[in-house]
């Protein structure tokens, strides 16, 4: 699995989903100055927030017809919107990464993890001079309420352990997967369905 997770990482292996986030990904790195400053400044986000911009004019990937009328929820770095009885969008500003680029890799290593909740990135979206990723899901009506006893059960069987609260790391692979708490993990008829994952590569 780990020269799986590489591969992806590298772009060498493909997951569901995963072109137009690869093309990004390749773009920032391929963009990106020599001698750039570390991504913990802040500025660090900011200008590569700007080249974004500059691929996604360029790739023509802002996407105009989100219907906001149709808002589910949101919680502290995304909005859910009802695209139809089928699918979600979902507008992600990538504020719990240090860079765009980590919320790419961590949209990959979601579609491999949990192919069944896998993101299609379909563009951009800009609102409030705040740029959100749009993606798409597969929606999930939740049948009963999830037991977290499960979940780690799930998680322990494909090598991660809870480190904390709900947050677990594989020390394996080096993936730190945060928040499984009872909103971002549904059950539906038995079978757990993760919807919002918050991959870190440690």
């Amino acid at each position: 699995m780990y020269d799986e997770i590489r591969g992806i990482i590298s772009g060498k292996s493909q997951v569901s989903h995963g072109a137009n986030i690869r093309a990004a990904i390749n773009y920032l790195t391929g963009s990106a100055k020599s001698g750039l400053m570390d991504k913990t400044d802040k500025r660090f986000k900011n200008e590569e927030t700007e080249r974004l911009k500059k691929y996604i004019e360029d790739q023509n990937l802002w996407v105009k017809d989100i219907d906001l009328n149709k808002y589910i929820s949101e919680g502290a770095e995304q909005k859910v919107y009802l695209k139809d009885s089928r699918s979600v969008i979902k507008l992600n500003d990538a504020i719990y990464y240090l860079s765009w680029g980590d919320y790419f890799i961590n949209l990959l290593l979601n579609n491999y993890f949990f192919p069944d909740t896998a993101y299609n990135l379909l563009g951009f979206f800009e609102n409030e001079a705040v740029l959100y990723a749009v993606v798409e899901q597969n929606f999930v009506r939740a049948t009963e309420k999830t037991d977290l006893r499960h979940v780690e059960q799930f998680m322990n069987l494909n090598g991660f352990q809870r480190i904390r609260n709900n947050d677990y790391f594989n020390p394996q692979l080096g993936i730190v997967l945060e928040d499984l708490h009872d909103e971002n993990v549904l059950t539906n008829n038995g079978i757990l369905y993760f919807i919002d994952t918050v991959f870190y590569l440690n």
